[in-house]
C-alpha cells in the first residue's frame, strides 16, 4: 500500500501481512492477517515511529522514501523492542546509517541485545521532546503494555498518539486504514477483542495505567501498530480496551462460554443438553470444541464473559487434554472472576472432576458443582443435565 496521510505532516506507511499463519508464533492469523504500523512525522527535521518485522523491510523503505524523497531520516522512535516492530533496524541503519534511535532506558538495553545496536541511541523519560521543526514527539512512559521497555509517543500539533500494541487488533487491512472507512466495523471489533485476550489480558493493570495517562492528554487519532487508526472515534477503541483490562479485577458480562471435548461422543450428547437448559434462561451461550478450536478463539469468550460451563469426560484419571490445555491458559493469561460448573462421561473410573476442581482453585474461579454419568447417557441423565444447565446458567443471572 501506499503512503496515506493521516494528518498533516504525518503519515501512515504500514505493512500488511496475509502470508504469516501465527503471530507470535502461537496464535492463528492464518485467515485475519495483521498490519504492521509504522508511521513517519516529517517537520524540519524527520522521525519513523516504530517500524516492522524482518522479511517486511523492504516495503517499508519504499514508503519513506516516497514520503521523503532524498531527505535524512533523522530519528527513529522505538515504543516497543519487539521484532515485529524492530526487524528493520538493520536495513535502516545501512540506508540513514546517522539516524539516531529514541526510546527508554530499558529500550537502550534490549536494542543491544537484539540488534547489537549501542551508538546513536538517544534516552528519553516521561515527558521528554523532540522537536522537529513544526512537529514535536512527547514521550509517555507506559511499561508493561507488554514489555517493561513500552512507551508512547505523542504529537501534540496534530493531537495523534502512537500507542503501538496498546489499542491494536489482528486482521490487515483491507485497503483503507481508518475507522471511519469501513462498513464491516464488526470484524475488526471482534479482532481487536482476540487480540487484547491473546496478548495483553496479564498486562491489564498496565494498560489502565496507559489509559488514565492518555486522559490528560487532548487526542484526535489513535496510530496502533496494529490494525485500524482511529481517527473519527477514538474513544471507541480507547474505552473498549478500558472495559476489557477492568475484567481482570472485576466480573465480566452476563455470559457463559461452555468449553467441551469428547472422545466418543457421549460428553457431547450430554453438552447439547446442558446447553439446552442454559438457553431457557435466556442467557448469552458460546460453545466451542476444545479439540477443533484453537484456544485463542476461546480466550476472548473466556474472559468477556462471567460464567464457564466445562464439559470433560475422563481421560486417564485427568480431564480430556484439549479441555485441559484451555484451562491452562486460562491460568498462564490471569483469566479471574469466573464462576464455573463441569458435566462429563467416565469409563471404570473418574478423576476429571477432582482434577478440575484443584485447577479451578488454582486460577481462583468459584466453583458451583458438576454432574457426572457414567459411560453413556440415559434418558433420565440427559433431563438432569437439561436441569444442571438451567441451574448454573440462573446462579450466573442472579449472581
Amino acid at each position: 500500500m501506499p503512503a496515506i496521510q493521516v494528518r498533516p505532516g504525518i503519515h501512515w506507511i504500514g505493512v500488511n501481512d496475509r502470508t504469516t499463519d501465527l503471530f507470535e508464533g502461537l496464535w492463528p492469523i492464518t485467515q485475519e492477517g495483521v498490519s504492521y504500523n509504522s508511521y513517519l512525522v516529517v517537520g524540519d527535521k524527520t522521525a519513523l515511529v516504530d517500524l516492522t518485522k524482518i522479511g517486511k523491510e523492504g516495503a517499508l523503505l519504499e514508503q519513506i522514501q516516497d514520503v521523503i524523497g532524498d531527505r535524512p531520516l533523522d530519528y527513529v522512535v522505538v515504543n516497543h523492542m519487539e521484532p515485529d516492530h524492530t526487524g528493520a533496524i538493520a536495513l535502516l541503519r545501512r540506508v540513514f546509517p546517522d539516524v539516531v534511535f529514541v526510546g527508554s532506558a530499558k529500550t537502550r538495553t534490549l536494542l543491544e541485545s537484539f540488534y547489537a545496536l549501542t551508538e546513536n541511541v538517544q534516552v528519553v523519560g516521561e515527558g521528554d521532546e523532540i522537536a522537529l521543526g513544526g512537529k514535536t514527539l512527547r514521550f509517555l512512559m507506559a511499561p508493561f503494555v507488554h514489555w517493561p521497555e513500552t512507551m508512547v509517543t505523542y504529537e501534540p500539533t496534530e493531537k495523534v498518539a502512537f500507542t503501538c500494541d496498546a489499542f491494536g487488533g489482528f486482521g490487515a487491512l483491507r485497503g483503507a486504514i481508518f475507522d471511519d472507512e469501513y462498513a464491516d466495523m464488526g470484524f475488526y471489533l471482534r479482532e481487536a477483542q482476540r487480540y487484547f485476550a491473546n496478548i495483553l489480558p496479564s498486562f491489564s493493570g498496565p494498560v489502565l495505567r496507559a489509559i488514565n495517562k492518555l486522559d490528560e492528554v487532548d487526542v484526535s487519532v489513535i496510530a496502533p501498530s496494529h490494525g485500524l487508526v482511529w481517527r473519527h472515534d477514538p474513544s471507541r477503541i480507547v474505552n473498549l480496551y478500558r472495559t476489557w483490562s477492568e475484567y481482570a479485577t472485576r466480573p465480566a458480562e452476563y455470559g457463559i462460554t461452555m468449553v467441551w471435548g469428547s472422545m466418543y461422543g457421549n460428553t457431547e450428547a450430554m453438552m447439547n443438553a446442558v446447553a439446552e437448559g442454559i438457553s431457557r434462561t435466556g442467557i448469552p451461550l458460546t460453545i466451542f470444541d476444545a479439540a477443533r478450536t484453537h484456544v485463542s478463539y476461546i480466550l476472548p469468550s473466556l474472559w468477556s464473559q462471567r460464567g464457564v460451563m466445562i464439559g470433560a469426560p475422563t481421560y486417564e484419571a485427568s480431564p480430556f487434554p484439549p479441555v485441559a490445555t484451555v484451562l491452562e491458559m486460562a491460568e498462564h493469561k490471569r483469566v479471574r472472576n469466573k464462576q464455573v460448573a463441569m458435566f462429563g462421561s467416565y469409563g471404570w473410573s473418574g478423576g476429571a472432576r477432582r482434577s478440575l476442581e484443584q485447577k479451578v482453585e488454582q486460577l481462583k474461579w468459584q466453583w458451583f458443582d458438576a454432574f457426572e454419568f457414567n459411560g453413556g447417557p440415559s434418558h433420565e441423565d440427559l433431563r438432569q443435565g437439561e436441569a444442571f444447565g438451567e441451574r448454573f446458567a440462573r446462579a450466573i443471572l442472579d449472581s
